[in-house]
């Protein structure tokens, strides 16, 4: 998921809202709604509250009638349901789909079992980050992946390019890009027990970043057991004409205490998982090595390299990067991307690239890169909010404990 400061935007949306006249606020700030894509859930998330602004090029929902501080909450102690749909999903088929994908990630994907996924990296010549995508080994013949909607355009331009390239020298490999679907995440302890509701297939055998093809509701589903949030819970690809359904049963069987959540909410809950913001927390000039994704390459890609950026990958993890991704806490107001981070000597060693107040725990929280060297946990540092510097300390992520559903 793209674009930054989503929980700041929410609470200054909420703020104009209240105070201005609604329709002064729909010029400055929905200008351009005309142009921009809706989801199929658009009307739906209307009906329901939903504040609508720009996002990656889709209108999609900041928060609804909840604060962004109580859907955070209630995310981590009930459920929340996401409309994700402007998010890209596509399937990589052929015989020769897995090694022309290991050309272009990070990932071990042939020593993933069929029915399983990873967090992967599509990385560039000089080893930088194109973006973050969860894969799936769907079968040996057959991988399907989710891509960042702010990410869709380049990724999809890159991906093609090195097919044609890559089919040109006998390659079987082709594609197929999901827009018949939509994408809905339901995070939360509430999330297994609900969607039991709505399948005969049983969820207690599915686990963290498992994926299968079942009947949910009645619509052949695509199901991921993973998130964006820290929470347990999934994320479904359904076809489009049954999204609007699937969202009323899944709201409907959890009695009210599953809520639909919008990106305000989504932001915190994943800062405070330390999860990378692509965008802010990753970019095509940050490696996974800086980023702290090391355990996402794979040890035999480790050992053969192979995919784009490798020379340069394989090196950091030798030598070891000179910049890291760590989490903070810190005094004053709520650090936010670009504040820089100093030393107890006001020399720069670091930058913010996201931060904010964490509804859970109640103190501000942050995630950047320093210098190696002042990446331990426990390293007393500055950071400087408009102009002022503040207490701030380094610490590990994530920051709230994850509770994926792993075998016990």
């Amino acid at each position: 998921m793209r674009g930054g400061g989503l929980w700041q935007l929410g609470q200054s949306i909420t703020r104009r809202l209240a105070q201005a006249d609604k329709k002064a606020v729909a010029r400055r700030c929905f200008a351009s709604e005309a142009e921009l894509k809706k989801t199929v859930l658009y009307d739906f998330h209307v009906a329901h509250g939903g504040k609508m602004v720009p996002f990656a090029g889709w209108s999609m929902p900041i928060q609804y009638k909840d604060s962004i501080m109580d859907s955070t909450v209630n995310c981590r102690e009930n459920g929340s349901l996401f409309d994700v749909s402007h998010m890209c999903g596509l399937s990589l088929k052929g015989k020769d789909c897995i090694p022309f994908l290991e050309k272009l990630v990070i990932a071990d994907v042939v020593g993933l079992a069929p029915g399983t996924g990873t967090l992967t990296v599509f990385t560039n010549e000089k080893g930088g980050a194109i973006d973050d995508s969860v894969i799936t080994k769907v079968k040996d013949d057959h991988i399907y992946l989710v891509v960042n909607a702010g990410c869709r355009d380049k990724d999809l331009a890159h991906i093609e390019e090195h097919m044609k390239a890559y089919k040109s020298k006998g390659g079987d490999v082709s594609w197929h890009i999901h827009d018949e679907r939509s994408l809905l995440a339901l995070q939360g302890p509430l999330a297994a027990p609900v969607l039991q509701h709505l399948t005969k297939d049983n969820l207690s055998k599915l686990y963290f970043g498992e994926f299968r093809i079942l009947e949910i509701n009645g619509a052949t589903c695509f199901l991921t057991r993973t998130g964006y949030t820290g929470e347990d819970g999934f994320e479904i690809s359904v076809p489009s004409e049954n999204a609007v359904d699937l969202a009323k049963a899944i709201l409907e069987k959890s009695e009210g205490k599953v809520r639909l959540t919008g990106l305000g909410a989504r932001d915190s809950l994943r800062l405070e998982a330390g999860l990378c913001l692509y965008g802010n927390d990753m970019e095509q000039h940050v490696t996974p090595v800086e980023a702290g994704l090391t355990w996402a390459i794979g040890k035999r890609r480790r050992s053969e390299g192979g995919f784009l950026g490798a020379e340069v990958i394989l090196k950091q993890l030798e030598d070891g990067p000179s910049i890291r991704r760590v989490g903070f806490f810190s005094s004053g107001p709520p650090a936010r991307s670009h504040s820089e981070v100093q030393d107890d000597k006001a020399n720069k060693i670091g930058e913010i690239t996201s931060g904010g107040f964490s509804p859970c725990l109640k103190k501000n929280i942050a995630m950047g890169y320093v210098k190696s060297g002042s990446h331990k946990a426990g390293t007393k540092v500055k950071i400087v909010v408009r102009g002022k510097s503040y207490d701030g300390v380094v610490t590990k992520m994530p920051f709230v404990p994850t509770k994926y559903y792993k075998p016990s």
